[in-house]
């Protein structure tokens, strides 16, 4: 699977269950898929569509979480 719309976090417990709601919410919205990976360090969440990344992102910072591409 490609990596290009994908956003790495580092968060655990409820944090990553909140992350995990909106990431839903924002797919749902865009009528795309999503799906969640681990990575070397934190989760990796992905996107079929660059703005629903960008949505994301956004979502991150509103949250004050620190995610970075990956």
């Amino acid at each position: 699977m490609t990596k290009e719309n994908c956003l790495i976090v580092r968060v655990a417990g409820r944090q990553l269950d909140l992350l995990r709601g909106e990431a839903s919410r924002i797919a749902k919205d865009s009528k795309m898929d999503w799906w969640i990976d681990r990575a070397d360090v934190g989760s990796r969440f992905c996107f079929e569509d660059a703005k629903a990344k960008e949505a994301f992102a956004l979502t991150c910072d509103s949250f004050g979480i620190p995610c970075r591409d990956g």
